[in-house]
């Protein structure tokens, strides 16, 4: 169990961060996956590979949870570019804060593009999560998904172009002809409390990035401005889970979890 444990919930706690977008949501959805994992552990019958059964259960918990508070009210991509339309540019040198002006940008970073992700509908979200950003095979993905293979690269294609569209008209990380930059926008964000300029909530036990996880790049895209797009949303930082271990074996111990579960 303690194998277990340790082995996935960094894995779980990534993906639960990108599909929430929220270090304390996806702390709690990373400890009630491993709860699930721990406790169906019987129903692994060996027919896939353990991590795509993990991340079968991933997905089922994710697509069925109650909504998260980024999700309460469900934002467009219209939407979405209203808001940073909106957003005055500001110049972080009118502020002082604590933290350095080039981790602030990179934290309003990072937030924003947490945020277009949740312009995507739970499915097009955990596709993109599994599909794009950690590169499983349609193979893997349509398993974990329940879909065809085929049916998972549609879907995966229009999430990509849905996202990535958004990004060319209106974000300037990729396209400096977009009036858009992460810096005039921060003290914006940092106001309405999207980033907090005490703890970073992106940045903080970073143990590397995605990118640098991922086993194998199993494909390499023609185009080279949805090379570009993916690019950076893989160098976001792939950070260490809050340890889940002690808690879950407490829990694990109670007599009614036992008898529940026929643990000895």
């Amino acid at each position: 169990m303690e194998n277990i444990i340790k082995k996935h919930q960094d894995w779980i706690y990534n993906i639960a961060l990108t599909f929430v977008g929220d270090k304390d949501e996806a702390a709690d959805l990373t400890q009630e996956v491993l709860i699930k994992i721990i406790t169906k552990l019987d129903s692994f019958k060996q027919k896939s590979t353990f991590r795509t059964w993990v991340h079968r259960i991933i997905k089922n918990h994710f697509l069925n949870m109650k909504r998260g508070k980024y999700e309460t009210n469900a934002t467009t991509f219209e939407q979405f570019g209203q808001g940073l339309d909106q957003l005055p540019n500001e110049s972080l040198s009118d502020y002082s804060y604590e933290v350095e002006d080039k981790l602030l940008v990179k934290e309003a970073k990072i937030s924003c593009m947490k945020g277009m992700l949740l312009c995507l509908d739970r499915e097009q979200r955990m596709i993109y999560i599994i599909g794009e950003l950690f590169e499983f095979t349609d193979i893997i993905g349509s398993e974990i998904m329940k879909i065809t293979k085929e049916n998972f690269r549609v879907k995966l294609y229009r999430a990509k172009k849905q996202l990535y569209n958004f990004m060319d008209n209106k974000c300037g990380l990729i396209n400096k002809n977009n009036p858009c930059r992460c810096a005039r926008k921060t003290a914006g964000f940092i106001k309405m409390g999207f980033v907090d300029p005490v703890n970073l909530h992106f940045q903080k036990d970073t143990i590397t990035s995605i990118n640098k996880v991922i086993d194998e790049k199993v494909e390499i895209y023609k185009d080279q401005v949805i090379s570009e797009y993916q690019k950076i949303f893989q160098e976001h930082p792939f950070l260490q889970s809050p340890d889940k271990l002690e808690s879950i074996k407490k829990l694990l111990s109670s007599e009614t979890i036992k008898e529940t579960f026929n643990f000895d």
